[in-house]
C-alpha cells in the first residue's frame, strides 16, 4: 500500500470517530512512522510503505481514534520557538501559555541577570524558553512529580540550558530555597466539578493533578501566591496563568498578599489569561 492510500483510509476512519483534524493528524502520524518531515509525506504520496510501518501507523491511528492527543503519540510539541519532548506525565504545552514567555521577556528586556522560579515546571516549556532567550538568567523549577522533572531535564539538555537550571521535587508549601526576582507559574485552575466537561482528549489523557484546581479552581493558585510572597524579592514580579473567569478572585488574593497588580493580559481568544503583579 502506498502513502496516499494509507492516509485516505486512516483519514476516513478518524472522521467516523469525530476527530476534528483528521488530515493533519494522519500526516503527522505518518511523518513519525517514516521519520520524515510532513512536507516529504505530501510530496511522495506514491511511495510504498512496508508492512511493518503500515502496522505501526495503523496502531497510532487507532490510539488517535480513541482520543489520545497527537502530542502524546509523537512525544513532542512545539512551544514558543522550540520543540519539547513530552509524555503523559506532563501537560501538553498550549499556545495561550506562550503569553507568559512573551510577557516575561518584555518585563525583563533591559535586565542582564535575574533569578527565576517556575512553580509546577512540568515539561519546562515556560522557564526553559525564557532561559534559552536570556543567556545570563538563572532558573529554578519545582514539581511534585519526579517523572516531570526527568522530562524537564531532557528538554533542558536539548536546549543546552541545564547549566543554569536547578530542579527540586517539592510542592510549593514546603519549598524554602532562595529568593527570586521573578516567579512564574501555570498552576491547575480548573474547578473540580468542571473537569468532566473537558474534551476527552484532555481529561482522558492529560495528568489530572495538572488540571484540578479544587472546588473553586483557586486552591493551587492561592498556595502559589501565599508562598511567593515569602520567596520573592521586594519589587519582584509574579506572573501567573489563570482561568478566564478568575480575574476578580485572583486579583483579591494577590492584593491580600502584598502584591500590586501591574497588568492583566488576554489570550488568543480574548479571555483574561495572565496576571502580572509586583511585590510591594
Amino acid at each position: 500500500m502506498n502513502i496516499q492510500r494509507a492516509l485516505q483510509k486512516a483519514n476516513l476512519f478518524l472522521r467516523e470517530k469525530n476527530i476534528k483534524t483528521p488530515d493533519l493528524d494522519t500526516q503527522i502520524l505518518m511523518s513519525k512512522v517514516l521519520k520524515k518531515k510532513k512536507e516529504f509525506i505530501i510530496l511522495n504520496l506514491d511511495i510504498e510503505i512496508t508492512d511493518k510501518n503500515l502496522e505501526y501507523f495503523n496502531q497510532l491511528v487507532d490510539q488517535r481514534a480513541k482520543g489520545k492527543p497527537i502530542a502524546y503519540l509523537t512525544e513532542k510539541k512545539s512551544f514558543w520557538k522550540y520543540e519539547f519532548t513530552i509524555n503523559k506525565e506532563v501537560l501538553i504545552p498550549r499556545p495561550d501559555t506562550e503569553i507568559i514567555v512573551e510577557q516575561v521577556l518584555a518585563l525583563t528586556k533591559n535586565k542582564e541577570k535575574m533569578n527565576l522560579l517556575d512553580v509546577g515546571i512540568g515539561s519546562g516549556c515556560i522557564l526553559l524558553s525564557i532561559l534559552k532567550d536570556k543567556k545570563s538568567f538563572l532558573g529554578t523549577g519545582i514539581d511534585i512529580n519526579n517523572k516531570s522533572l526527568t522530562i524537564c531535564r531532557i528538554n533542558g539538555h536539548n536546549l543546552d540550558v541545564n547549566n543554569r537550571l536547578k530542579l527540586f521535587k517539592s510542592d510549593i508549601d514546603n519549598f524554602n530555597y532562595g529568593k527570586y526576582d521573578l516567579i512564574i507559574s501555570n498552576p491547575p485552575y480548573i474547578k473540580k466539578a468542571k473537569l468532566k466537561y473537558l474534551d476527552k482528549d484532555v481529561i482522558g489523557f492529560e495528568p489530572r493533578q495538572a488540571l484540578d484546581g479544587g472546588i473553586e479552581g483557586l486552591s493551587e493558585i492561592r498556595k502559589v501566591i501565599n508562598k511567593s510572597s515569602e520567596l520573592i524579592k521586594k519589587n519582584g514580579f509574579l506572573v501567573l496563568e489563570m482561568g478566564f473567569d478568575q480575574r476578580r478572585q485572583v486579583k483579591k488574593i494577590l492584593e491580600n498578599n502584598g502584591f500590586y497588580i501591574k497588568k492583566i493580559v488576554k489570550d488568543l481568544s480574548n479571555n483574561d489569561r495572565c496576571i502580572i503583579s509586583i511585590k510591594i
